[in-house]
């Protein structure tokens, strides 16, 4: 089965009910901007706390991710793990395993680009349609509905869902067929990695030579030395704030995936593997839930 979109339909308002599963971090404030569309929408967490302040902004509460597949005809996610990603699609109470023909379903989990692919054969065989569309920009990006999203599925799909997609973010790129977003996602996250040590020596390095931080950002982070990190969790650094955007835990398993990948392909990624290993030095020390910035107090220890 090919593609085939009904009548040539934009999804709109009117036409659509939202089903979002997963109200963390991320997924609170990329439901909030659909729902503030005008948008109906309809989400499930396993933690129905997480998703108090969508229902009092007018969203609707389903009780398993199977009722979201019974009532939604555009389902996103966005859960922790890919065997939450699995139970969450194939599993008993899964979206594909309930869904309806002619349901688009979005998984914005960083995830494996294995599971990808057999999501999207599993919901192609009941006549839906599956990509992967992983996320990056952390709690700001998604606040600011300035995500960057990397799809992989039917180039078809991907413009079908366009419309959805601008509501979240201001970078949309179809990167190729399923799996191909969770494959460029790997890139964001080894590009990361290292570069996350750069900034944190960076930080104790200017605090060590007795120099304000906070000055020496206005002279590096528009330099050459620039970087995403460097503007945005430096100063969280500097300031003590290692609340998550991003949860150390969710970046190990991101690496641990890139690594496996990596492998896969006869490539050795000596940066990443060694990032990995410093947060996993974090991680035993009871810095799981941190945000990624907390990188910052490996040299503390």
């Amino acid at each position: 089965m090919s593609f085939e979109r009904r009548d040539k339909e934009v999804l709109t308002p009117e036409n659509t009910i939202i089903g979002f599963i997963g109200t963390g971090v991320m997924g609170k404030s990329m439901a909030g901007h659909l729902l503030a569309a005008g948008y109906p929408v309809i989400v499930y967490n396993r933690t129905k706390e997480k998703a108090e302040e969508l229902l009092q902004k007018g969203a609707d509460w389903a009780d398993s991710t199977k009722e979201i597949a019974k009532k939604a005809n555009v389902i996103f996610t966005i859960v922790g793990y890919p065997q939450d990603v699995e139970q969450v699609y194939l599993g008993e109470e899964g979206i594909v395993t309930h869904g309806k023909s002619n349901t688009y379903v979005v998984d914005m989990t960083t995830s494996t680009p294995t599971l990808a692919e057999k999501i999207y054969h599993a919901a192609k065989e009941k006549g839906m349609y599956a990509v992967d569309a992983p996320v990056s920009g952390g709690d700001v990006g998604a606040k600011e509905a300035r995500l960057s999203i990397m799809v992989g599925g039917e180039k078809e799909v991907y413009e079908a869902l366009q419309p959805l997609f601008n509501h979240l973010g201001t970078n949309i790129v179809y990167q190729g067929k399923a799996g191909a977003g969770q494959h460029t996602k790997m890139c964001n996250q080894i590009a990361i990695a290292s570069n996350m040590i750069g900034v944190s020596e960076a930080i104790v390095y200017a605090e060590k030579a007795g120099l304000d931080p906070d000055v020496v950002l206005k002279s590096i982070s528009s330099g050459a030395a620039g970087s995403w990190s460097l503007s945005n969790l430096a100063p969280r650094m500097i300031n003590g704030d290692f609340e998550p955007g991003f949860f150390i835990k969710h970046f190990i398993k991101d690496m641990t995936i890139a690594l496996e990948e990596a492998d896969a392909m006869g490539m050795e990624t000596p940066g990443l593997a060694l990032a990995k290993k410093m947060y996993e030095t974090l991680a035993q020390n009871g810095e799981e839930n941190s945000g990624t910035q907390a990188l910052y107090k490996y040299w503390q220890q």
